[in-house]
């Protein structure tokens, strides 16, 4: 195990700042983001539509109708 002033692990190092070389000064995630910005994405389009769904029915409508009113009349 080689050590970086004073550091013995380079998880330790890179977690300190420390750059033991080219490879420390790159992130090791640089392209995996774009995945997970997808799956971020459609997990919100999907919830979006449910919520479309939701308020769209009468229940939900006369509800929030109900709560504005109340608010008006205050």
């Amino acid at each position: 195990m080689r050590r970086v002033g004073g550091i013995a692990s380079s998880a330790a190092a890179r977690a300190l700042g420390v750059a033991r070389g080219p490879s420390d000064l790159v992130p090791r995630d640089a392209g995996m983001a774009t995945a997970e910005y997808a799956i971020a994405t459609i997990a919100a389009v999907g919830f979006a539509g449910l919520l479309v769904v939701v308020l769209r029915s009468s229940e939900v409508q006369e509800l929030l109708l109900g709560l504005v009113r109340r608010a008006l009349t205050v």
